[in-house]
C-alpha cells in the first residue's frame, strides 16, 4: 500500500473505531461529559496522566502501521510489513493498552464508575478479538517472525525495556 493510502486509511480507521470506543462511547454514557470533574485532584491528575498518554500512544502506534507497516490497523487493510517498532518493541497491543488508558482516564476525571465497567466490557472485547482473529492471522500472515515476536513482547503489560529484533 502507497503511504498516502496507508496514512488516509489509518486516519480513517482512528476516528472510527477508537475515536468512537474511547470518544464517543464514554461522551454518550457521562451524557456528554455533562458531569463535573472530580472533587479528588489526584484522580484528576491521575486520569488526566491517563488520558494523555494514551492518547500519544495511540497516535504513534497508528503512525507506525502506516510508515513503518505500509498499511492499516483496520483488518480490511492490513499492513504489507509487521510493525514492531516504537512502543510495540515494549508491547504488543499498545493501541488496545492506550484506548483502555484513555477510558479509565474518563472515569478517573470525570469520577463515573459507569467508564470503569465500561472498561472492563472493552477490556473483555478487546482480549478476546486479540486471542480468536489477531493473534491466528498475524501468525499466519507473518509466520516465525511474528512468533518471535510474540516470545519476546508482552502482550498486555509493557516490557521495562525495549525489545531488539535479532
Amino acid at each position: 500500500m502507497r503511504k498516502p493510502s496507508a496514512i488516509a486509511g489509518s486516519a480513517a480507521f482512528l476516528i472510527l473505531v477508537p475515536g468512537v470506543v474511547a470518544g464517543l462511547a464514554p461522551w454518550l454514557l457521562t451524557n456528554g461529559y455533562g458531569l463535573p470533574l472530580s472533587s479528588s485532584a489526584a484522580m484528576i491528575a491521575a486520569g488526566s496522566i491517563l488520558v494523555m498518554a494514551g492518547l500519544a500512544v495511540l497516535l504513534h502506534s497508528f503512525a507506525r502501521f502506516a510508515f513503518e507497516g505500509a498499511g492499516t490497523p483496520a483488518p480490511i487493510a492490513p499492513t504489507e510489513r509487521l510493525v514492531v517498532g516504537g512502543a510495540y518493541r515494549y508491547v504488543r497491543n499498545p493501541m488496545y493498552v492506550a484506548v483502555l488508558s484513555i477510558i479509565i482516564g474518563q472515569a478517573l476525571l470525570f469520577a463515573d464508575w459507569s467508564l470503569v465497567l465500561y472498561a472492563g466490557v472493552v477490556a473483555a472485547a478487546v482480549f478476546t478479538f486479540v486471542r480468536l482473529y489477531e493473534e491466528p492471522t498475524l501468525a499466519r500472515r507473518y509466520g516465525d517472525e511474528y512468533e518471535a515476536y510474540r516470545r519476546a513482547v508482552p502482550g498486555w503489560l509493557p516490557r521495562l525495556t525495549p525489545w531488539v529484533a535479532p
